[in-house]
């Protein structure tokens, strides 16, 4: 990852681990996180999932958002997509998370994209 101190790398796998934890609960699709930090300057981490309807799309963007706030105490400080419902971004800064309508999500590829960066087992993390 990039110069991050480990407190903060703390926090932001924490914030991950949180959003696909909230996006798996609401039956998001092949939830991954990916270390994008050596790749991108502008943020560290990936959460990806998908969605198989745009009312679930939704609902997986609501409670990502309601979950990072109860846990970590944080909102984004952008999102995008909440009206189309097809790919919503919520921006956390050093973690950006993407809720992916199927078919956007198979025609944007965005883990073929980064398929060098290294992935988080985040259900290894989880202390489910």
């Amino acid at each position: 990852m990039t110069s991050n101190t480990s407190s903060g790398r703390d926090a932001s796998i924490e914030l991950a681990l949180v959003a696909a934890r909230a996006a798996d609960d609401k039956q998001g699709t092949e939830t991954i996180v990916l270390e994008v930090g050596q790749v991108l300057t502008i943020t560290e981490l990936f959460v990806v999932t998908g969605a198989s309807n745009r009312r679930l799309v939704r609902a997986i963007a609501d409670e990502i958002e309601e979950q990072v706030k109860a846990v970590c105490g944080r909102s984004p400080g952008r999102t995008e997509g909440h009206r189309e419902q097809q790919w919503v971004l919520l921006d956390y800064g050093d973690v950006v998370v993407h809720v992916f309508l199927e078919e956007m999500r198979q025609f944007y590829e965005i883990e073929r994209l980064y398929k060098d960066a290294p992935r988080v087992d985040w259900k290894a993390l989880t202390n489910d």
